[in-house]
Order: structure tokens, then sequence, then C-alpha cells
């Protein structure tokens, strides 16, 4: 059963969430260099203004954040990454992803809606990624049922929402569902975009780590339909 629409959801109420914003905001914005903020946002094509700080500061400054704070529930989840992505720079977006990738083994199917809206608002790689390997990644393997909504995002308009079906199981390893992986490569095998492109290969990749042979056999059947660009990333740690 999909639990998943196109809808925005609404921000719970959390004092906690206030509590983490109010810290934030304050600790990362003391902190901001604007001079490595200009290069931080010219390296990500202009996606979002940066605040300028580098992954080592913001994490350190990040368990100043939530030092004394107690673990969040689902609804302080929610409520922390919908605020966050409200904001403009940057960076609160990835202390975002960071909070969920600890804390979504705490969070219901119901939360897949929040990562929806996370994947498909201010996409870039940077957060599309993390959040599909290991938030709605996290969220699918905790409840299989969720495995329709993928099948609705891999054929989706928005690249992102397939981009994250594509790439959902990268950490599933011997629990991947072979028959959903090859029939969501072959699903997207003409798209034209790049992050598609290179999205198929590095999930073949990923897999062949576990099961070279499968990658092997699936692509000599299937491989003319692939850009070499999907090929070359599926093969390149096992060769042809």
């Amino acid at each position: 059963m999909s639990v998943t629409g196109a809808g925005t959801p609404g921000v719970p109420g959390s004092r906690l969430a206030d509590t983490v914003l109010d810290r934030l905001t304050a600790t990362y914005g003391a902190a901001a260099d604007p001079e490595r903020a200009v290069a931080m946002r010219a390296y990500m094509k202009d996606v979002a203004p940066f605040l300028g700080l580098t992954a080592p500061v913001r994490r350190t400054l990040s368990r100043t954040v939530l030092e004394g704070l107690p673990r969040p529930g689902e609804a302080d989840c929610a409520a922390i990454a919908l605020r966050c992505w409200e904001l403009p720079e940057r960076e609160y977006q990835y202390f975002a992803v960071d909070l969920l990738r600890r804390h979504v083994r705490h969070c219901s199917s119901g939360f897949l809606p929040v990562a929806r809206h996370l994947v498909t608002t201010v996409p870039w790689w940077d957060t599309v990624d993390l959040l599909a390997a290991h938030v709605v990644g996290a969220l699918v393997a905790a409840d299989p049922g969720l495995t329709a909504d993928m099948d609705d995002w891999i054929g989706d308009d928005d690249l992102w929402l397939a981009r994250t079906a594509l790439l959902h199981q990268l950490r599933f390893k011997e629990r991947t569902d072979t028959g959903r992986l090859f029939g969501y490569c072959l699903r997207q095998s003409g798209h034209q975009d790049f992050f598609l492109r290179k999205a198929i290969g590095w999930c073949l990749r990923e897999y062949a780590k576990t099961d070279a042979e499968a990658v092997r056999d699936f692509l000599a059947r299937e491989g003319a339909g692939f850009a070499p660009l999907s090929v070359r990333e599926a093969l390149k740690n096992i060769g042809a």
C-alpha cells in the first residue's frame, strides 16, 4: 500500500524542535565564513546559499547544538527536518540529514511523506543521495509495504524521486530485491539525464559487491539498452 502523496506535509509542533532550531541557527550563524560560502555555493552549482562551514566544523558544532537534549521522536524528527528545509543555507539541511540518519530507526512508515518532501525540495545530489540510502532505504527495509511507493517513484517525472528509488537499496546487500533493482534500472535505461544514468551504474556497482555474477549476467542480457556511462559505472570493480 502506498503511503505518500505529492502534498507538502505540515510541520508538527515540537518543543524539542524549537530548542534545536534556536541553538542551531545561533551556533551555525556565529561560525559562518562568508568567503568560504561563496566557493561552496559555486561548487554546488548555486543550488542554495551556504554559511561556509566545512563538514568537520559543522559536525563539531552539531554536537554542541544537541548536547544534553533527549532523543527525538518521529514528530520531532519531522519538525526539525522540515524547519531546516525552510532555512535558506544548505548547512541547515545537512544538519537535518545527519539527524535523520541517526534516528530514522525510530520513525514509522508514516515518515515517508516527509522524506519525499525533502527529496523533492531544493533537490541536489548532496542531500538526495544520503536521504535515499540512509533514510528512505531504512524505512523500506523496516516496512516492505513501502516498496509500492518505490514502484511509483521510479516512474515519476521528478528525476530525484526516480534517483531515490534506484538508490534506496544501496545498503541492502544480500537483502536486495534484485527483481526490483534490475527492473528499475530497465525502467530508466533510456533516460537522458546524467543523474539517472549515473545512479543506474552506481546501484548496480554496489550490488555487484554482493553478487557480481548476477550483475554481469544482467548486463550481458540487457546492457545494449543502457547508456555507456551506466555500464562503465556498473562494471567498474568487476570487469565485463
